[in-house]
């Protein structure tokens, strides 16, 4: 029977390309892929074939873009997954991993939405939780119980920048049968690989760097085989699952990871060795600092580009004066916008104590070495001439240190 107007409307359309191959992927906005049978579909479903049957399930644009970061992970990572946010990706190591009567023990360093979490989401279903120092790890130890199956800790920390020794934590962890899971969202694996150390689990907000355009939320999950089996079916059930479109900007994003963060982190070096002397500024946070307390650390886990150690992009300063100080030098830096996020391709400053730990008491703070005249610098890809000139200006109109 011929096909008339109703059904050419609604036909499946095919988009010939007569043996050309694009140079980039395609966007498969599809919500569902046809099947050529039950069991085929079931087969999909069921992890036995290739293939997809629902969005939710998995997507082509998902799983390119997954590929590709387990990839820079190494060949310890076994899996990844892409979720719809980097606090998804958190949400979903912790929900497929542990259950009612579980301990989680995390770093007090940690950004403070996974803190929130765990003590206001997590805790309802009956799991336990506590927090520790973990560049202490006695005191790790100490807190560990028997009923502890989770260790949570960042690569680098947010905002004054320490480094927790990855393969101490990871024997630790596995002396207590728990598993190590690290977010390496302000490293990504072109500073840090952390399952070459011994994490089961690490997780990335592709929202910042490893996209770097400012254009898209998404989050990773990458995994080692051992611990992977509950993932997919958590993915599914929560309902976590990414964009295709946002996917496919986030693996365009990636394509030149390796060139941003190498851009960055060289000129971050250059700032924090120049503004380690400006009579305003109080202290700088950088890992490459002789003066850092995890400088070893950093040097021992931290990949090497160009034979010299990268340590991020990340920088954090002590303005003298205070919030007042901080006030003053944010609301005078014209060329260096306030943005409470990081990993973009221009620089960027935050102020943790009015944005990302507003929410901390004075007793908090002061144990983190935040005060109101912190200030965290996500650096990007101007010249360190440039970003330098524009810290000295705002900085000029603070009083000198007495």
């Amino acid at each position: 029977m011929q096909r008339g107007p109703q059904e050419i409307c609604s036909e499946q359309t095919e988009i010939p390309l007569f043996g050309s191959l694009p140079s980039r992927p395609a966007i498969h906005t599809s919500t569902a892929y046809l099947c050529e049978s039950p069991r085929q579909a079931d087969e999909r479903l069921g992890g036995k074939r290739p293939g997809y049957v629902y969005q939710r399930d998995g997507h082509p644009n998902a799983a390119a873009l997954a590929e590709k970061c387990r990839r820079l992970h190494g060949e310890n990572s076994s899996h990844a997954v892409v979720t719809s946010s980097g606090m998804s990706a958190i949400s979903l190591a912790m929900i497929s991993q542990l259950g009612t009567g579980d301990h989680i023990l995390l770093s007090h360093r940690l950004y403070g939405r996974t803190a929130i979490l765990v003590e206001q989401e997590l805790s309802r279903f009956g799991i336990e939780f506590s927090f520790a120092d973990f560049c202490n790890l006695d005191q790790v130890s100490e807190q560990c119980r028997t009923n502890t199956r989770m260790l949570v800790v960042e690569t680098i920390s947010n905002p004054k920048l320490r480094v927790v020794d990855f393969g101490a934590l990871a024997e630790l962890s596995k002396s207590r049968n728990a598993l190590m899971l690290v977010d390496n969202t302000f490293a990504s694996p072109i500073v840090c690989r952390p399952f070459d150390f011994g994490a089961d689990l690490v997780v990335e907000s592709l929202t910042k760097i490893m996209n770097g355009h400012g254009d898209t939320t998404l989050g990773l999950l990458s995994g080692t085989e051992a611990v992977w089996e509950r993932v997919p079916a958590a993915l599914s059930s929560w309902g976590m699952t990414s964009s295709p479109f946002d996917c496919w900007l986030a693996e365009r994003g990636v394509s030149t990871l390796f060139l941003r963060m190498s851009s960055a982190a060289n000129t971050a070096k250059i700032l924090a060795e120049r503004l380690s002397s400006h009579p305003q500024i109080l202290d700088v946070a950088f890992p490459g600092l002789q003066s850092h307390p995890d400088r070893a650390i950093a040097v021992r886990q931290f990949s090497s580009l160009n034979g010299e150690t990268c340590f991020g992009n990340m920088i954090t300063i002590e303005v003298n004066g205070g919030i007042e100080g901080a006030t003053r030098f944010i609301e005078a830096t014209k060329e260096i916008p306030f943005c409470p996020s990081l990993g973009e391709l221009m620089t960027t400053l935050s102020h943790p104590f009015t944005t990302s730990h507003r929410n901390l008491n004075s007793s908090q703070l002061a144990k983190l070495g935040i005060s109101g005249g912190t200030i965290r610098f996500s650096i990007g890809l101007e010249s360190a001439d440039f970003i330098e000139s524009a810290i000295a200006t705002a900085l000029s109109g603070l009083p000198n240190p007495v």
